[in-house]
């Protein structure tokens, strides 16, 4: 499989030369750029309502994100596994994401019956 031809297989590739204009989303921390979540929304987080509203994805991204990891299948992966994204659409995703996601998203979560698991490190084990 060419390098090139890597966004064909995996939806959420993002080119090298678009890395700069990344964020991650704070609730799954798949990173796209500011462009795809406006365009698309996240992938994985669809009741947040990302798509074509720039101050939600200002709200619930962050351009300020520590490392990343390449997921092509968080079902079969260990990795994905212990980062809980193995129910997640394959793609970038950041190891840590920093900011902290709005009470009133929150709240709209857990109205919804999403657990919300902060991805800044601040999360205690649910074990």
């Amino acid at each position: 499989m060419a390098s090139d031809s890597i966004s064909t297989y995996v939806p959420q590739y993002v080119p090298s030369n678009q890395l700069r204009y990344t964020r991650a989303c704070m609730v799954c921390s798949i990173v796209m750029t500011s462009a795809n979540f406006r365009k698309d929304g996240c992938p994985n987080c669809p009741f947040l309502d990302l798509k074509g509203s720039p101050e939600v994805i200002e709200a619930c991204t962050s351009s300020m994100y520590e490392g990343s990891i390449f997921i092509a299948d968080p079902k079969k992966s260990w990795l994905a596994k212990w980062q809980r994204i193995d129910s997640f659409v394959p793609g970038m995703y950041a190891i840590k994401v920093s900011g902290s996601l709005p009470e009133d998203m929150k709240q709209l979560m857990e109205d919804e019956g999403h657990v919300y698991i902060p991805r800044d490190g601040s999360a205690q084990e649910l074990d």
